[in-house]
């Protein structure tokens, strides 16, 4: 390893810190506190006397929103997290890390709020398809790369949710109840990775407590372990709303409350520095780091950005870049009888199920993206297969549990609080989503109500379907019928719940094809729509036609099915099962959509069924079918990507990142309701595949598993132990280990080398085995490939509490090499002695 420092970085770094101090001394009590909370919705205010520009913050997991949450201002919609791991791939995702960076620089963001790096503890977290893997290191590996990549740009990050916001349930006051070794060996892992490997410029604290102290106001992680053990030099930065106490908040490392203007900081710390209950040393550390953000990212006068606008990455091609990674994403569970890839020139193909139309590219809440297209299945098919290739489409069920948004334009009306006239402004559909700023800059002060007008032409006769989605008083009229006139209130205490997933009112109307109604909503807001002084406004105005009965989509499907040489089923989960703010109460496909393809199966031998999720679903068909195929929130590229796959012009490449149960009752872990408001993490160690290892039943598909479109042979695997490695770095190549294997198919492909670490099982308190390394090698039919990882010294130690401090532990492991947790192919011996 090369130790030695750049000169060129070096000295742009003690530049820069020069100017930072500078800054520093410049600026009054006052001034400094300024730095430290949001000017707005997503910004921190500038300072003129120093040269300081104002720093933009967008969310940015799956995609960079900015700060407009329209369809005018479009994002590159890539896909959701756990696919960015399923790919198992840390250089694309470096790769994908600078398109992020890209997109930022393009929409005028310094710093993007990702990634997320919380744990896969159970299936049933809300938020799980925003998260990586069950694994820490995949977890860590996938992140330190996307941090890279995005800082390769120049725009600094803030790994999320530190730590331990692994469900979502009462996410703003849960006490999550941790033993030490666990959190230290599981879910500080990653963030440790990331932090010594990756060095981001930001983190971002979570809303809830750990062991009894809010994260955005624990001095034992934030300043012992994060920056006294890591050394982490960047700003920590709350999740919006989460910083709630001055002084606790202030002296527990916490450098930036989000969002403003109203915050616990402001004239609140300046009377808590003036009164000495905060000392003026800790605020001048915290207006330190985040002058030190804004020099690196290049808005400090006098101050060298980290990366100089001459050495930024070339321009990546957005919309391509996110096809590749939704094709090395996807996850083959299943392929008998080679059903995939499909035939050249097949006579008719039936595709069922709406998601082959109307695909889920996304999760919900904050990693929400307005795309800048979307591709569908359908459409992908019919432009790649032959003239002469039938393509039957067959609708099946629809899932969804709300009324789709009116698909008619719509113009807004915002009115003052006499009834004037503020602003008007036209929609795409019934949607209507601002935060933090109102269409031409109404302020939220001033907004009354917002009218809805616009004109429904009905398709069909019949009851049509009409609704209205969020929280506040709302009058809806069709035509010259009123339908409703009264209050919605939120389903419970979570902004951000009334925000993205508020309750639904639906009503009856019935309409004649071809003569047109008009409809006109009007809706007033709570008093208080939104938090810390910005606002945030959701609703939507829905509109669905009539349609046939379930019983009867569901035999056209068959029918299109039976008829056909294959049958492709594309079942999905929805905003209701997956998103921010609520976790998941079964694993199951929502609706009727296990019968659907039960049936399609029993019409069709050769059916393959692709699964839309973010996160494990229930197959209780699994073994009916011919073919699996998991596209995850494949993002806007995803309907391209699967017609590449299905076809047989790319090969899927995605190796699963978590355990997938069989049946509901199997999963280790399944708690995610806080008992008198604490959550205990009492399975420890045994998460995901480690705790599934132990137990008497097995998934339904193992970590790791994922098929491919040729075979491989493992062939040989070496390991040689590192003597003086450099015991300060935990991350410094303990073992290196060489695995050579053959491709045995008859066409090119990629494989992921997985190896796992296995102790002689003398310590019961430890999983069987662990993932230690992994890499992705590519050979041509015959031909062979090698793979060469690295043991990191940290998966050879354990924390031991009583020391406070990591230990070697002795012993022999078997270092094992294969396909998956359970498809292991070879293994060697690594001795590891006393003292090493």
């Amino acid at each position: 390893m090369n130790t030695q420092p750049d000169p060129t970085t070096a000295g742009a770094d003690h530049d820069r810190e020069t100017a930072v101090e500078d800054a520093l001394a410049k600026l009054d009590l006052t001034a400094k506190v300024a730095l430290l909370a949001g000017a707005d919705m997503w910004s921190l205010p500038p300072n003129d006397t120093i040269g300081l520009g104002r720093l933009v913050m967008s969310d940015g997991p799956a995609g960079v929103r900015g700060e407009h949450w329209t369809p005018d201002d479009p994002s590159i919609a890539i896909p959701s997290p756990t696919a960015q791991a399923a790919t198992w791939d840390p250089e694309l995702a470096r790769r994908t890390g600078r398109l992020l960076a890209q997109e930022a620089r393009r929409k005028g963001a310094h710093v993007v709020l990702a990634p997320t790096v919380n744990l896969h503890r159970t299936p049933r977290g809300g938020r799980h398809f925003e998260c990586y893997s069950e694994d820490p290191l995949l977890s860590g590996e996938i992140g330190a790369a996307l941090v890279s990549g995005i800082q390769d740009g120049g725009v600094a990050t803030t790994p999320k949710h530190f730590v331990a916001n692994d469900s979502e349930t009462d996410r703003f006051t849960v006490d999550v109840r941790v033993d030490e070794r666990t959190l230290r060996e599981l879910y500080l892992a990653p963030y440790e990775m990331i932090v010594r490997k990756a060095r981001p410029w930001g983190m971002m604290a979570s809303y809830n407590q750990v062991n009894g102290a809010s994260m955005t106001e624990n001095d034992a992680i934030n300043n012992g372990v994060v920056r006294g053990e890591w050394g982490f030099d960047g700003v920590l930065v709350s999740d919006w709303t989460g910083a709630r106490d001055t002084v606790r908040t202030a002296l527990g490392g916490l450098d930036i409350a989000m969002p403003g203007p109203g915050t616990v900081y402001g004239e609140h710390l300046v009377a808590a520095v003036r009164e000495g209950r905060v000392p003026l040393h800790v605020v001048d550390d915290m207006a330190r780091r985040v002058l030190r953000l804004a020099a690196r990212v290049g808005l400090l006068g006098g101050a060298p950005a980290a990366v100089p606008a001459a050495k930024l990455p070339a321009a990546v091609d957005g919309e391509g870049l996110a096809r590749e990674i939704a094709v090395r994403s996807f996850v083959l569970l299943r392929n008998e009888g080679g059903v995939l890839p499909l035939p050249a020139a097949p006579e008719r193909i039936a595709v069922v199920g709406t998601a082959a139309v109307e695909p889920r590219t996304g999760g919900g809440g904050s990693a929400e993206v307005f795309p800048t297209r979307t591709t569908c299945l359908l459409d992908e098919l019919q432009a790649a297969l032959p003239t002469a290739t039938e393509l039957v489409y067959a609708p099946g069920v629809d899932p969804r549990v709300h009324v789709p948004p009116a698909a008619i334009p719509l113009t807004a009306e915002l009115l003052g609080k006499d009834g004037e006239l503020l602003a008007t402004t036209a929609l795409r559909d019934g949607t209507v989503r601002w935060m933090g700023e109102l269409p031409d800059e109404v302020a939220f002060a001033d907004l009354a109500a917002v009218r809805l007008a616009g004109t429904l032409v009905p398709q069909g006769s019949g009851a049509h379907r009409l609704s209205v989605r969020g929280v506040g008083r709302f009058h809806l009229e069709a035509g010259d019928r009123v339908l409703f006139d009264g209050v919605v209130e939120p389903d419970g205490d979570d902004p951000a719940g009334a925000f993205l997933n508020p309750p639904e009112r639906v009503f009856e109307i019935e309409l004649t094809a071809g003569r047109s109604v008009g409809l006109r909503l009007r809706h007033t807001p709570p008093a208080r729509s939104g938090v810390a002084g910005f606002g945030m406004l959701s609703f939507t105005l829905g509109h669905a036609a009539p349609a046939r009965t379930e019983e009867e989509l569901i035999a056209e499907a068959v029918e299109a099915a039976a008829a056909a040489d294959v049958a492709v089923v594309v079942v999905a989960t929805t905003e209701e099962v997956e998103s921010e703010g609520a976790d998941r109460t079964n694993l199951s496909l929502p609706g009727r959509q296990d019968e659907l393809v039960t049936r399609v199966a029993a019409a069709n031998a050769r059916t393959v069924v692709v699964v839309n999720a973010g996160s494990p679903v229930l197959m209780p068909w699994r073994d009916e079918v011919a073919g699996v195929l998991l596209t995850w929130f494949p993002g806007q590229e995803g309907g391209a990507a699967l017609a590449d796959v299905l076809l047989g012009h790319a090969e899927p490449g995605g190796r699963l990142p978590t355990t997938w149960p069989a049946e509901e009752a199997d999963s280790p872990v399944q708690q995610v309701e806080p008992e008198e408001g604490e959550l205990t993490y009492g399975e420890g160690l045994f998460i995901g595949y480690r705790a599934w290892e132990r137990s008497a039943t097995a998934p339904a598909y193992w970590f790791g598993h994922g098929l491919g479109y040729t075979d491989w042979a493992y062939e040989s695997l070496e390991v040689r132990r590192v003597e003086n490695m450099d015991a300060g770095d935990p991350y410094e190549a303990a073992a290196e280990v060489t695995v050579r294997i053959r491709n045995t198919g008859k066409r090119a492909g990629r494989e992921i080398v997985q190896l796992y670490l296995a102790h002689d099982g003398t310590d019961p308190s430890r999983p069987a085995r662990h993932l230690a390394a992994f890499a992705a090698v590519e050979a041509d039919a015959g031909e062979s490939a090698v793979a060469r990882m690295r043991i990191p010294l940290r998966e050879l130690q354990t924390w031991d509490t009583a020391a406070g401090g990591w230990r070697m532990s002795p012993g022999t492991y078997a270092v094992e090499a294969g396909r998956s947790i359970v498809d292991r192919r070879l293994s060697a011996a690594l001795e590891v002695p006393e003292g090493a």
